[in-house]
């Protein structure tokens, strides 16, 4: 291995501290909510004859909710007035019928609206964590977890609530406030025109407020994006911040978070929630015009104005103004859903940088052969970590990476395994440059073991299997065997169906290991890559990790970094 000047830095991507860093993706510029609309809706594609049938739903209880005021006008000038207790008691049956018909086809409407909604969600958040699956390290390596689920919790959250909810609605909101106009014309003009005196103000005012509150809204799901990631960090390092004795520091930077959230917050739910006062003042505004310029026009005779026509045009100015607000309320959370669905886009924008080539080759059988050729990289720009390294390991052949911290060990191991894409030069298996070959290919003939592997939550058989996910029961119970896994497995509460918890923590570090080291077995790679794969554990561990490491290498072509002599002292080249 023949290797120029390498940076002293560290090899990894720049870190960030607990909680907070700048890794978090930026707020989105303001956009056109249109376009952004006009995607969501691309998503209800599918179900379009559902969406037909909930407009006709929506059309035929907003219709009959328009009904009733003019049963009431002509209870009170026709069956009161005239004292028709006969016509009075069929005119409030009629009513009731009117009524609960209007509610079993609200009811339709919703359910309809919620199952499409769920369809429609599960696919976004299909999506959004399979595109989450083809993005690079160098994407997680810059974007905070906790953000990543924010947008996969709460951004969808928002837009499920605006679209199981609040949809129908503000459509059955808009056909009242239309309905309710074209039946004010018909009963009367002059008293119409009364009613629409403070309609501009009204329409003035929402337009403003929506201004304010779609980008304070868009504020907040970022803040609160942010405070998610404080959260699963700290969480995530509890050990650290423990031994470090970090908690208050901890506690400040949550605080912080917090308070922004808190304080945009209060600014976005401010802005939205002034909206119901200042209409309700409009509302009883214009009560008082009808009732004043209608008690007048039937007093002095003009217009045909009566008692009935009076209280139906009250009732129908309140059904005129209430829409108005709950449109209003609607667009507030409509504005919610649409930051929600910016943030969620945003990441099905971002291109996938380890993608496979038109020509890819797929990879059936190799050898091992390696050779890196004057392969320079960075993590950062202007900061390399490698420069113009040469190296070549032969088929079967062990290879140690030794140095310092910083000199480029892990990087070596993160290009081989393609997780970032080189700047200059080219890493060649058997003579093919990886960038030619299928991803899924070339991580396949790969098993990597890690100093801390990650062992998921599920059974000690699953965990095994996940290097090959159609191994036979029998091969996993030899792969264990073979990573001297298999007596501390039999002595777990369920042996193999032991469940472990979260990260494993119900295992100690160098049971960890072997498991790691039975699901590379079992994976049978090639190339085998070991990473500290005994730096954590006892000498009593060590020697049994040893053992099945011995193993596992042979045949294969490994590279191994550690420090300790006595997992490299079997290496053809340091």
């Amino acid at each position: 291995m023949t290797t120029a000047t390498k940076s002293s830095r560290s090899s990894s991507a720049p870190r960030r501290g607990p909680g907070r860093g700048p890794g978090s993706m930026p707020i989105e510029s303001v956009k056109d909510f249109r376009q952004t609309t006009r995607r969501l809706f691309k998503y209800f594609a599918k179900f379009k004859w559902a969406l037909i049938v909930t407009v006709f739903l929506v059309i035929g209880y907003t219709l009959l909710g328009l009904v009733n005021p003019i049963l009431l006008g002509r209870a009170i000038d026709v069956n009161i007035l005239q004292s028709d207790l006969e016509g009075l008691r069929q005119t409030a049956v009629l009513m009731l019928v009117v009524f609960f018909s209007s509610a079993a086809l609200q009811f339709t409407a919703s359910f309809i609206m919620a199952s499409v909604s769920q369809r429609m969600l599960k696919q976004i958040r299909t999506e959004l964590f399979g595109h989450l699956q083809k993005l690079s390290l160098k994407f997680f390596d810059e974007n905070q977890a906790g953000d990543l689920m924010s947008r996969l919790t709460n951004d969808i959250d928002a837009i499920n609530r605006a679209i199981s909810q609040n949809i129908t609605q503000l459509i059955g909101n808009l056909l009242t406030v239309v309905g309710v106009v074209i039946v004010m014309i018909t009963l009367n003009l002059w008293l119409t025109l009364a009613a629409m005196i403070v309609t501009p103000i009204m329409f003035f005012v929402t337009g403003r407020i929506a201004i304010l509150s779609r980008k304070n809204f868009r504020r907040l799901q970022s803040a609160t994006g942010e405070l998610n990631a404080v959260m699963e960090e700290t969480i995530s390092g509890q050990r650290a911040v423990k031994i470090f004795r970090q908690n208050r520091s901890s506690m400040q930077q949550f605080g912080q978070a917090n308070d922004e959230v808190r304080n945009v917050g209060i600014r976005a739910l401010t802005i939205s929630m002034v909206l119901m006062p200042l209409m309700g003042i409009m509302s009883n505004m214009d009560v008082a015009v009808i009732i004043g310029i209608g008690g007048w026009l039937a007093v002095s005779g003009i217009g045909g104005v009566t008692v009935g026509l009076i209280a139906t045009f009250v009732n129908y100015v309140q059904r005129f103004t209430e829409p108005l607000r709950h449109i209003s309320e609607l667009y507030n959370s409509l504005q919610s859903a649409l930051a929600g669905a910016e943030r969620v886009f945003k990441i099905l924008d971002t291109e996938p940088e380890m993608i496979d080539l038109p020509d890819a080759l797929p990879v059936d059988d190799i050898a091992g052969d390696v050779r890196f050729e004057n392969v320079s990289f960075s993590y950062v720009e202007d900061v390399p970590v490698m420069k113009k390294v040469n190296l070549h390991a032969k088929a079967g052949q062990t290879i140690a990476l030794v140095g310092p911290t910083g000199a480029g060990k892990t990087t070596t191991i993160n290009l081989l395994s393609r997780f970032y894409d080189i700047d200059e030069g080219a890493i060649y298996i058997d003579n093919n440059e990886i960038k030619t070959l299928k991803v899924d290919d070339l991580r396949r003939s790969l098993g990597i073991v890690l100093q801390d592997n990650f062992l998921f939550s599920g059974t000690v058989m699953d965990n095994i299997r996940y290097g090959r996910l159609d191994a036979t029961d029998e091969e996993v119970y030899e792969a264990a065997r073979l990573a001297n896994a298999e007596t501390f497995i039999h002595r777990l509460p369920e042996g193999y169906n032991t469940q472990l918890s979260e990260r494993a923590s119900n295992l100690s570090q160098g049971q960890r290991q072997l498991l790691s080291i039975a699901r590379a077995i079992l994976a049978n790679p090639k190339i085998l890559i070991l990473d500290e794969a005994t730096s954590s554990v006892d000498t009593r561990t060590e020697k049994h990790i040893q053992e099945a490491l011995l193993r596992l290498m042979e045949g294969r072509t490994a590279f191994v970094i550690a420090h300790r002599l006595s997992t490299i002292r079997n290496a053809d080249q340091v």
